[in-house]
């Protein structure tokens, strides 16, 4: 979801980057430019074939859940679950299926699958260690489980040459959504703790690479859509003005800023 794109798991408010609001599409479709080629280099990898049964957690866009679809063919399953699925029911039919779902908090879907994967959803989840078991627990002897979360404590900057101020107030407005992703319990340092965590679940060839793009159209079209949606929450809290926003958005429209992306950290292990 890809989400794909972030899960909205914290149905109870808490979660930053509702996929309510009209930025998310918008979102959804930049974070699939910018990851899919990555996530789907992953799964090819991982031997995902005609008949296989995939679970999408967090489902949000499109794009991963219908490149499963066309992997895995008539014969196979991909259940696409997030809590608000008004964005994946859109692909719902043949080999899809769509399902309300709180991976943090609901049980896992029953049937076993041959492949699970959630990519920018459990650093939200607020019992992301529950969801985690609860994926590699619904995999079938011999599935994969490959999830993707950001680091954002690795590298805290949205600008990596801080040459100028367009380039410190883009820095500054990036360090106030860190901290509010942080004061709703998000894990700023949650994807280098995901191998670990795939071992400790009982999975085995674990293996983990990581990706960032360094500048990009789509990071400014997400930085964009991102600042949008979170401009209020940085105002109320006193992290940026009106009018710093105002510059910040004319320049990443401007086309002059760098922008990256926190690194992707992408983990993979088999249920025995």
């Amino acid at each position: 979801m890809t989400r794909s794109a972030p899960d909205t798991h914290n149905n109870d408010g808490s979660y930053l980057l509702d996929n309510a609001q009209s930025e998310a599409g918008t979102r959804f479709d930049a974070l699939g430019e910018l990851f899919d080629p990555t996530t789907f280099r992953h799964i090819e990898a991982l031997g995902i074939t005609s008949g296989w049964r995939c679970w999408e957690v967090g489902a949000g866009g499109l794009s991963v859940v219908t490149w499963l679809a066309d992997r895995v063919g008539p014969t196979g399953r991909v259940l696409a679950t997030d809590i608000d699925t008004s964005w994946a029911s859109r692909a719902a039919g043949g080999v899809i299926e769509v399902l309300r779902h709180d991976v943090g908090r609901d049980e896992p879907p029953a049937g076993g699958f041959d492949f699970v994967h959630a990519r920018l959803v459990l650093v939200h989840v607020a019992d992301r260690e529950r969801a985690l078991r609860a994926m590699a627990g619904a995999l079938r002897p011999g599935g994969w489980l490959l999830v993707e979360d950001a680091d954002p404590a690795s590298q805290p900057l949205i600008c990596l040459d801080e040459y100028g101020p367009e380039q410190a107030l883009a820095n500054r407005l990036r360090a106030g959504f860190r901290s509010l992703l942080a004061a709703r319990g998000a894990d700023l340092a949650y994807g280098r703790k995901v191998p670990r965590l795939l071992r400790e679940a009982g999975l085995t060839d674990v293996t983990a690479d990581a990706y960032f793009p360094i500048t990009s159209p789509a990071c400014d079209v997400l930085e964009a859509a991102t600042v949008r949606q979170v401009r209020e929450k940085l105002v109320a809290a006193g992290l940026a003005t009106d009018e710093e926003i105002d510059r910040h958005l004319a320049s990443v429209t401007s086309g002059r800023l760098d922008l990256t992306t926190s690194p992707m950290i992408s983990a993979w292990g088999r249920r025995p």
